[in-house]
């Protein structure tokens, strides 16, 4: 059924969990299932089907090689359907041919913004055009309204606010992976939130804001609390492109969006490896 596999790639993407989509993409002769027919393969399940037998069992198997080598690009395979087909998938004698589509369906990057300042803000409506878990955070609600996140109402990203006056309680919220920038309105809760963004092994990458001197203090602070030089090392501050140098908010968001993006696409070409 299309709802069926519809769901389950919802599923995927809601649980970040990866799978391929597999789709028959053309018949010539007989099948068990006409072109269209869609199925979602995940790492121990699937939904969906394509007509049973050796050719699903086939696409299936084909599949979950895909997940285990983390294959990023799109397979296409041709396949007979005759009493040919090894017995432990299921002979099928329809006497056709066809063509399977076999789609990766990678986890989706999850960002998570600390601070819906000036600056925050305009991050978050650049990360809002991009294929994203976009969790925004702050401790104020007044600055997490639907008069200044509206804005954010036609974005491409998954938006996920969170009210919280204990920020860094979010922290063990947000889910493996996610890319943490620190941008809030008060030093005190910058610090908290390195400190626990330190504490947590299911993080990627974390961002700070602020300048020299004020990683210089958070550094002396973060040691005393007991983190290790390879604690710290862990936080990158300043964050940004070092040769994009203005100081307006909408500038600054720019520069820090396009380092991420770059840290992103990083990674996806290290999977495709």
């Amino acid at each position: 059924m299309t709802v069926e596999w519809l769901s389950a790639v919802e599923r995927l993407r809601r649980e970040r969990r990866p799978g391929v989509l597999v789709t028959l993409t053309s018949v010539r002769g007989h099948s068990p299932r006409e072109a269209g027919a869609k199925m979602v393969v995940g790492v121990g399940a699937t939904w969906g089907s394509i007509g049973g037998g050796n050719l699903e069992a086939t696409a299936v198997a084909r599949a979950r090689v895909m997940l285990d080598e983390s294959t990023v690009a799109p397979e296409q395979i041709s396949l007979s359907l005759n009493d040919k087909a090894p017995a432990e998938h299921g002979q099928q004698c329809c006497g056709g041919e066809v063509q399977v589509l076999l789609e990766p369906l990678a986890v989706v990057p999850a960002v998570a913004i600390f601070g819906i300042g000036h600056v925050g803000l305009e991050l978050a409506r650049i990360l809002a055009r991009h294929d994203l878990e976009l969790h925004l955070v702050d401790s104020r609600a007044d600055q997490l309204g639907h008069d200044r996140l509206g804005v954010l109402d036609d974005s491409t990203a998954r938006v996920h606010v969170h009210h919280a006056p204990v920020p860094e309680l979010v922290l063990g919220q947000v889910p493996h992976g996610t890319h943490v920038l620190v941008m809030t309105h008060d030093h005190a809760e910058d610090a908290a939130l390195c400190d626990g963004a330190l504490r947590c092994q299911h993080l990627g990458s974390i961002g700070l804001i602020g300048s020299s001197a004020k990683w210089s203090r958070f550094r002396q602070r973060l040691a005393a609390e007991g983190h290790s030089e390879a604690d710290l090392a862990r936080i990158q501050t300043p964050i940004g492109l070092a040769d994009l140098t203005g100081k307006d908010p909408a500038t600054i968001a720019l520069s820090v969006a396009a380092d991420l993006v770059r840290v992103v696409e990083s990674e996806r070409s290290q999977v495709a490896r």
